[in-house]
């Protein structure tokens, strides 16, 4: 009668794996987190030096609490970007596209000292020209108008811009 035994390497081998395995998955655990959530309570929170008297206590429904996390996770990834309007006074795919796309930023910062621009790059493979930070169209549209002096083709795209500064008149 012949029985079959397990080879010595092979018992200590298939426990290394496992060891190893469960190394892993407990190494990677941390990295399978689901999204941060965020209570009011915790936004609205104070230090205890900061406290004189009295605590806050938030009575609402929890669904608001959902949407408050959804609006923090969203602001971050914009990361100091906002929705906003730009002017697209260039789009080209050619082969001298990037030059061209230099050359039409030059020529508009020659003539808009003050208006900032943008060169951006777009799959699969436009240069593309934007101008201005706008918040709103209507902000957008007024330069318009006298960028289309200049620039014929000019419109109006929505865009995520920078911040504007707030405190210039």
């Amino acid at each position: 009668m012949l029985i079959f035994s397990w080879p010595k390497y092979y018992f200590c081998s298939m426990i290394k794996k496992t060891f190893l395995l469960f190394v892993l998955f407990i190494s990677v655990l941390p990295l399978c987190e689901a999204q941060v959530f965020f209570k009011t309570a915790d936004l609205f929170h104070k230090p205890e030096s900061e406290r004189r008297s009295g605590y806050l206590n938030i009575i609402q429904y929890p669904g608001v609490d959902t949407l408050i996390s959804r609006y923090v996770l969203a602001n971050r990834m914009l990361a100091g970007r906002m929705e906003g309007f730009r002017i697209q006074i260039f789009r080209s795919a050619n082969r001298t596209a990037k030059e061209e796309s230099n050359k039409e930023r030059a020529e508009f910062m020659d003539e808009f000292r003050d208006i900032p621009s943008y060169v951006e790059f777009e799959k699969p493979g436009y240069f593309l020209v934007r101008v201005g930070d706008f918040r709103t169209k209507v902000e957008g549209t007024k330069l318009l108008f006298v960028v289309r002096r200049k620039f014929p083709n000019a419109y109006l795209v929505p865009d995520k811009i920078n911040f504007p500064d707030l405190n210039t008149n």
